[in-house]
């Protein structure tokens, strides 16, 4: 898969595939799109000690790094367990050359980066004290043979459904709420009608809520 790395507005950067014409993130800004939608809307929304997360998926770690940025400000005593799934992992040299690490002041921020990317596939990794970290690298809807814990928290932050459209339908919404606990938190940039009413055949109270800059509005989705 052909991909090129490009500046988002914020200076943070993301990859943008050719065949495509789709980005990892939103070029109005990759790190605050990742903070919006993931740690405003999701992460910040959990108020368990320990916390279960599952994201679809891993691409460039961002939303990995977001997430451990948070952890390390937050002053109460928390396990995370991170599980992230990946079919087309990026390579060596773009993570480097992406340098999200630089964009934080913690420099544990930027060895865990260091470390996710260069970690074994379908391992669990004790990345930080109490953050434990397993990438999957697999198709998404080989998620139902996985075995996880009940999952508190999903980041689904698929490709597009104008490129990947099977993602955004009823199967892997069916998939994915199988693995959710009843109060669960399901968090997306996405605000397509289709995927609301899907979240809504599945027992999900979906609410809209503002979007990230560029974005109007996005959905949070709480399994009932």
């Amino acid at each position: 898969m052909q991909r090129e790395i490009k500046t988002t507005s914020d200076g943070s950067k993301t990859l943008f595939i050719n065949a495509l014409n789709e980005n990892y993130h939103s070029h109005h800004g990759a790190l605050q799109e990742a903070n919006h939608v993931f740690i405003k809307n999701g992460l910040k929304q959990i108020y368990s000690y320990e916390i279960n997360i599952l994201e679809l998926g891993f691409g460039t770690g961002l939303n990995v790094l977001v997430t451990i940025d948070e952890f390390l400000k937050t002053d109460k005593n928390h396990i995370i367990h991170y599980f992230t799934l990946e079919k087309y992992p990026v390579s060596d040299a773009e993570a480097k050359e992406l340098d999200y690490g630089s964009f934080f002041q913690d420099p544990k921020i930027a060895a865990s980066y260091a470390e996710i990317h260069a970690c074994d596939w379908n391992e669990k990794v004790e990345v930080l004290p109490n953050f434990f970290f397993t990438k999957v690298k697999s198709d998404f809807f080989e998620l139902e043979n996985l075995a996880l814990p009940s999952i508190h928290l999903v980041y689904f932050d698929c490709f597009g459904a104008r490129v990947q459209p099977d993602l955004w339908e009823k199967p892997l919404f069916q998939i994915v709420s199988d693995k959710m606990e009843t109060g669960g938190l399901l968090t997306t940039y996405s605000s397509k009608g289709s995927v609301r009413r899907i979240l809504q055949d599945l027992n999900f109270k979906v609410e809209k809520k503002d979007g990230p800059p560029g974005k109007r509005e996005m959905i949070n989705a709480v399994k009932l």
